[in-house]
C-alpha cells in the first residue's frame, strides 16, 4: 500500500497542498486555534468528553436564563469564573444521572409523562375553557425554552426519568426518632459559660516600633507592599446602542408604522368589573363542586332579577375575601390580569351586562361589568419619538449579527489600531489609565468583565500591543481592547509605604501581646480562679449564639463536659484572645420538645440529603468523572 506514495510523491504533495492551503485561506491559522480549543476537554464522564464548547454553550444559557428570570443581576456575576465553574459542575452531574439512567434502563412511560404535564400549573394555565390546551401559547412556552413542542416533552421525559435515580436514594434514607433525637439533643444543648476578651486593640498604647522594626517587617514582607500590575488600554464596545445610532428611519415608514398601530400604541382598553366567588377548588370531588355551581345558579337569578342589588349579594355571599367587603368590586384592569375564562367573559361582555355563571380553577364566579376605560389615541406628533425608538430597536436587533461579524473581522485584520473599526462603525475608541487585572470597585461594563481583562492582560496582547479578539462580555454586546502601555508589579520602596508597614507592626505586636496575657491568664486561672474577671453567665447554643465569635461558640460546644467547669482558651487571630469558663451542660430545652416531630422531619431529610450527596459521588467514581480544568481561587474579602 505505501509503494503507491514512495513511487507518486509528488502527486501526493500535490493533492495535500490543494486539501490544506485552501482551508487556511478559508479559515485561517487563528481558526484552526479556535477549533482546537473548542475541542479542548474540559471534563470526562464515563470515558466521553464535555468539551469546552459545549462548557460554553451551557453556561450562555444558564446566564440567559437568570438574566431572564432576574434582569438586575450583575452581569459580571454571571461570568465570573466561579460561576462558570459552577456550570462545569452542574454539566458534570447532569452526565454522571443521565448515564446512570441509561446504565439502570431507567424509562418514563408515555402515561407517566402526560400525567405529570396534566398536572403541571404552568401546562394547566394554558388550558381553554373547554379544555383543551391552547397550543399557540404551548409552543411559545416551548419556544421560549428553546425547544419546540416535540423536544420540549422529550426534555420533560428525560428529566423524569433522571429523577428516579435521585429520588429512589433519598426516599430510602431512613432515620428512626432514636438515633434523630441522638444527634438533634447534642445540637441542640446549650452551655452557661463565661468569658473575658483580650482584643489587640486594647495594647496598641503601649507599642512604640522603632525603626529596625519596621525595615526588618518591611524586608520579610515585601510582596504586601506592592503596586499591582497595570497598564494603559483602549477599547471600542461594540452594542445595539451604538448600532441605533447608524440605523435611519424613513419618516414614510414612522407614518406607516403610526397608522398601523395607532391603537395599540395609544393604550390598553380597561374594565371594571364586580363579582360574586363561590369556591371549588379545580381538585375538588364532583359532587362538592357541583354543589357550588348550583349555588352560584341561585344567586344569578337574584341578582339577574334585582341587579341594584348586586352590591350587597356579594357582600354576604362572595367567598373571595378580598373584593367581598367592597360588594364585589376587582377595580379597573387589563388583558392578562385575570385568569382566562374570567378574562374572556368580562371583555366579551357589554357595559351593565351581568355574565352567567362562569367557571375557572377558583370556583363559580358571577360578574358584573361596571365600566369600561378606552384609551385616547394619541397623535403621530405624541408618539413619534417613541415609535421611530421602537423600529431602531428592531432592526439594531437584526442587525447586530452583520455589524458583529464585520466587527469581529476588522479587529483581527487590522489588528494595529482600533482606529478603522472605529471609523467603519462609528464607534467611540475609549482609553483608560491604571487599569488592573481584575474589575476595580463600581466598574461597569467592558471594564467590568473578568474575561475581556484576562484576555487584555494576556502575554501575547502585552507584548504585541495588537488588537485583541471580539470578546462577547454580555448579550449583543462585543469589546475589542489594545494595550497602550504596560507596567508590572513592583515593590514600592519603604518610604512610599512607612504609615502602612507602621500599621501592620503595630497590628502584629498587639496581637502577640494580647495572646500571650490571655494565654498567661489561662494558664493562672486553671490553677486559681480567684480574683478572675469574667463577664456575666449566659447560655449559648448552636441555635443560640448570643453574638460570640464562631471559633468562640465552636470551642466551647468543643470543650470535655465530663469535667466542668472547664477552662479554655481561643485564639482569635488579629483579633487577640479569649479565655471562656465552662459552667455546666443544660440539656436539649424541654419546651422544644413540642416541634420534635418537625425536628425529626427535618433531620430526615437532611440524612436524605447526605445519602444523595454520597450516592452521586460513589457515581462519579464509578464512570470515572473528572474535571479537567483548575477551581477559581476563592477570594478573600478585605
Amino acid at each position: 500500500m505505501f509503494d503507491i506514495f514512495r513511487k507518486h510523491t509528488k502527486i501526493m504533495m500535490i493533492l495535500l497542498f490543494l486539501l490544506i492551503i485552501p482551508s487556511f485561506v478559508l479559515f485561517g491559522i487563528d481558526g484552526y486555534n479556535r477549533m482546537q480549543e473548542s475541542s479542548v476537554a474540559v471534563a470526562r464522564v464515563g470515558g466521553h468528553d464535555i468539551t469546552q464548547t459545549e462548557w460554553d454553550a451551557a453556561h450562555k444559557i444558564e446566564a440567559d436564563r437568570l438574566r431572564a428570570a432576574r434582569p438586575n443581576v450583575d452581569a459580571k456575576l454571571l461570568d465570573s469564573p466561579e460561576a462558570r465553574y459552577a456550570t462545569l459542575e452542574r454539566l458534570v452531574r447532569d452526565r454522571v444521572i443521565a448515564l446512570a439512567t441509561d446504565n439502570a434502563k431507567l424509562l418514563t412511560s408515555d402515561t407517566r409523562l402526560a400525567k405529570y404535564l396534566q398536572e403541571d400549573p404552568t401546562i394547566a394555565s394554558l388550558r381553554l375553557p373547554d379544555g383543551k390546551i391552547d397550543m399557540e401559547r404551548y409552543r411559545q412556552l416551548a419556544a421560549n425554552q428553546g425547544f419546540t413542542p416535540e423536544g420540549f416533552e422529550r426534555q420533560v421525559r428525560q428529566d423524569l426519568s433522571r429523577q428516579q435515580i435521585e429520588a429512589g436514594v433519598r426516599s430510602s434514607g431512613l432515620s428512626t426518632p432514636a438515633l434523630a433525637d441522638v444527634a438533634l439533643n447534642a445540637f441542640f444543648e446549650k452551655r452557661e459559660i463565661q468569658f473575658v476578651n483580650f482584643a489587640s486593640s486594647d495594647f496598641l498604647a503601649k507599642l512604640s516600633p522603632t525603626d529596625a522594626e519596621l525595615e526588618a517587617y518591611y524586608q520579610a514582607n515585601q510582596s504586601q507592599f506592592q503596586a499591582p500590575e497595570q497598564m494603559q488600554a483602549e477599547y471600542v464596545v461594540l452594542d445595539l446602542d451604538a448600532v441605533k445610532k447608524s440605523i435611519q428611519i424613513p419618516e414614510a415608514d414612522l407614518k406607516s408604522y403610526y397608522d398601523q398601530n395607532a391603537a395599540r400604541l395609544s393604550g390598553n382598553e380597561e374594565r371594571r368589573a364586580s363579582h360574586i366567588l363561590i369556591n371549588a377548588a379545580k381538585d375538588a370531588p364532583a359532587a362538592d363542586r357541583e354543589k357550588a355551581k348550583l349555588k352560584a345558579n341561585e344567586l344569578l337569578k337574584t341578582v339577574r332579577s334585582a341587579p341594584t342589588t348586586f352590591a350587597d349579594v356579594a357582600r354576604k355571599n362572595s367567598q373571595d375575601t378580598g373584593s367581598a367587603p367592597k360588594g364585589g368590586d376587582l377595580d379597573f384592569f387589563g388583558r392578562g390580569m385575570m385568569v382566562k375564562p374570567f378574562e374572556d367573559a368580562v371583555f366579551a361582555m357589554k357595559k351593565g351586562d351581568i355574565s352567567d355563571v362562569v367557571e375557572s380553577d377558583f370556583g363559580f364566579h358571577i360578574i358584573a361589568l361596571t365600566d369600561i376605560k378606552t384609551p385616547k389615541q394619541r397623535s403621530f406628533e405624541e408618539l413619534r419619538s417613541s415609535i421611530e425608538a421602537d423600529l431602531k430597536a428592531q432592526q439594531a436587533q437584526r442587525k447586530f449579527a452583520e455589524v458583529a461579524e464585520i466587527f469581529t473581522n476588522s479587529v483581527y485584520e487590522q489588528a494595529d489600531s482600533l482606529k478603522p473599526v472605529a471609523e467603519k462603525l462609528k464607534l467611540e475608541i475609549k482609553t483608560v489609565d491604571k487599569l488592573i487585572r481584575h474589575p476595580a470597585p463600581g466598574a461597569t461594563g467592558a471594564l467590568a468583565s473578568e474575561k475581556f481583562l484576562s484576555t487584555l492582560f494576556a502575554p501575547e496582547s502585552i507584548d504585541k500591543k495588537r488588537n485583541t479578539e471580539a470578546v462577547e462580555i454580555a448579550v449583543n454586546q462585543l469589546v475589542s481592547g489594545r494595550v497602550l502601555s504596560h507596567q508590572s508589579a513592583r515593590v514600592l520602596p519603604l518610604a512610599e509605604v512607612r504609615q502602612q508597614v507602621r500599621d501592620k507592626v503595630l497590628a502584629s505586636q498587639a496581637t502577640a501581646l494580647a495572646q500571650k496575657e490571655g494565654a498567661d491568664k489561662l494558664s493562672q486561672w486553671k490553677k486559681d480562679a480567684t480574683g478572675a474577671k469574667l463577664s456575666a453567665p449566659m447560655l449559648v447554643a448552636r441555635d443560640q449564639p448570643q453574638n460570640i465569635p464562631a471559633p468562640v461558640l465552636l470551642a466551647t460546644l468543643r470543650a470535655d463536659a465530663t469535667a466542668l467547669p472547664a477552662w479554655i482558651g481561643v485564639d482569635l487571630g488579629a483579633a487577640g484572645y479569649t479565655v471562656v469558663r465552662v459552667n455546666k451542660l443544660l440539656p436539649r430545652n424541654e419546651a422544644a420538645q413540642a416541634s420534635a416531630k418537625q425536628d425529626r422531619e427535618q433531620y430526615s431529610q437532611w440524612w436524605g440529603a447526605a445519602e444523595t450527596q454520597a450516592y452521586f459521588a460513589e457515581l462519579k467514581a464509578q464512570l470515572k468523572a473528572e474535571i479537567l480544568v483548575s477551581k477559581p481561587a476563592a477570594k478573600i474579602e478585605k
